[in-house]
């Protein structure tokens, strides 16, 4: 109620309490970067999310903002509360580390804030370090467009109710509102802070995409649509729109921020990163974007003899020596390296391959699956983005040799929505010259994994239209990986 009637004694006075004010949790709550007795939780308090000067309707004053988790959706039991500063130049966006959780459990989580509750979210921990835990199963997706369609991608992925959710990149397009898409962006092409805030307000406003971040804890990386299509590291692969040096460094560090202000990562964390899952599994999250040498041959699909410069890095030589390392480690029976872009060898039958992908920085490939061989890693499987479509890859020690041997699997799961709705095709491009690439699919959705010591299970899950609401999701073909049998 935003205000009550009180009558006091006989005497029938009136007293009316100042109006609450507006409900300040129009983005949803969220969850991420579980650990075995921590997770980060998200909100941000905006009651008016679309405004144009990105503050979302809020004060410039500092917010207190409480936190509580429960083992129950009742909150009959709090195991662990506190209260964090919503601060105006964040946005008002929260992080708050719960702590004091148990291992491999499930819990619930809310906050209060100006005499508001938000909606509930369910989290969970990861299982200790030195337990294998129970069977994880977990999702991924990426490429999230807004103007291509319906989130009806994420509502089946909150109806999955999985244990962890990865999303590896473009959770927003930086365009302008194009004619004659399902939906329209609000405002031109984005450029500022206060723009990027406003984009990631329209389109967490999305229920499906609320639905989606409140059914699990997420682990995400962006990729270039976070900040702008095809940038290299400092660079940009063109000048549209024009920006001088200056302009571009300021877009680049808003778009970085917003992400930061809007996902559910761990305060003060790099974007490359490492979590555990017990023995089960460890999960190497890669930025393949920010530390990039520029694209080879200035384009996107070429044959280009600079791909093959040993010196070229996609990862940057800082984060591919801590991957190695990491790798090295053995920590779980399963290594996911999750990241953004194409992995395995694509070529056309001229030779032709994609530039702004693993195949336009081929010593980068060729020196992460060398060391990753050398150093005995038994089962690396690859999750991949970027592409809005699904693929099942084998990893070659050769790709020019298709009887050499098989040294990881590579997972590339589709978009949410960008492409549209695709087709019904499974018939995987360009088979003749890739005799490595396995599976194809050009329908939108998310894959899911089930992991087990042994095995894992892949599901590859599509719905047939984003151009309406409400498709139903479908398995369009499941595959199994093996302990210690790389590839398909």
């Amino acid at each position: 109620m935003d205000r009550r009637t009180f009558v006091l004694g006989g005497l029938g006075a009136v007293v009316m309490p100042r109006r609450a004010a507006a409900y300040p949790f129009s983005l949803g709550v969220a969850s991420g970067e579980p650990a075995p007795d921590n997770v980060v939780l998200w909100t941000r308090l905006a009651p008016s999310p679309l405004d144009a000067d990105g503050h979302g309707g809020m004060p410039s004053g500092d917010v207190p903002v409480q936190w509580e988790v429960s083992e129950n959706e009742s909150f009959g039991t709090t195991v662990s509360a506190g209260t964090v500063t919503a601060r105006y130049a964040d946005a008002h966006a929260v992080h708050a580390v719960a702590g004091g959780l148990r291992a491999d459990a499930e819990y619930h989580y809310r906050f209060r804030a100006q005499g508001h509750i938000s909606p509930v979210g369910r989290t969970r921990t990861a299982p200790a370090a030195g337990d294998a835990g129970r069977e994880l199963t977990f999702l991924f997706a990426s490429c999230a467009n807004f103007e291509a369609g319906y989130f009806t991608a994420y509502r089946r992925m909150a109806e999955e109710r999985a244990d962890l959710v990865l999303h590896l990149g473009d959770y927003i397009y930086e365009g302008g509102p194009k004619p004659g898409h399902v939906r329209q962006h609000l405002g031109p092409e984005i450029l500022t802070l206060a723009d990027y805030r406003r984009r990631y307000g329209q389109y967490k406003t999305d229920p499906d995409l609320q639905a989606a971040h409140a059914a699990a804890p997420w682990l995400v990386v962006p990729d270039d649509h976070d900040v702008e299509d095809d940038f290299a590291g400092t660079e940009r692969l063109d000048n549209i729109p024009a920006l001088s040096a200056s302009q571009w460094a300021a877009r680049r560090s808003a778009a970085y921020q917003a992400y930061r202000e809007h996902l559910p990562l761990r305060p003060g964390s790099r974007l490359y990163r490492r979590i555990r899952w017990g023995r089960l599994a460890t999960f190497h999250m890669l930025d393949t974007r920010q530390f990039r040498d520029r694209q080879a041959c200035g384009g996107l699909w070429k044959a280009c003899a600079d791909a093959n410069r040993p010196g070229r890095s996609i990862t940057g030589s800082a984060q591919e020596a801590w991957l190695l390392d990491g790798l090295a480690q053995k920590q779980g029976a399963w290594d996911f390296l999750a990241q953004q872009v194409f992995f395995a060898r694509q070529v056309t039958a001229r030779g032709m391959a994609n530039m702004d992908a693993w195949d336009g920085y081929r010593a980068s490939r060729d020196r992460i699956q060398r060391g990753w061989v050398e150093r005995g890693v038994r089962n690396p499987v690859v999750l991949t983005g970027d592409i809005h479509t699904a693929w099942a890859n084998n990893l070659k020690a050769d790709y020019a040799d298709p009887g050499s041997a098989t040294v990881g699997t590579e997972l590339v799961c589709t978009s949410i929505t960008s492409r549209g709705d695709g087709a019904a095709s499974t018939t995987v491009p360009n088979a003749a010259s890739n005799p490595h690439l396995r599976f194809y699919s050009d329908r939108r959705g998310y894959t899911r994994a089930t992991v087990g010591a042994a095995r894992v299970r892949v599901d590859f899950r599509g719905v047939d239209a984003v151009s309406r609401r409400g498709a139903a999701v479908r398995t369009i073909r499941s595959f199994t990986l093996r302990d210690g049998r790389p590839g398909i």
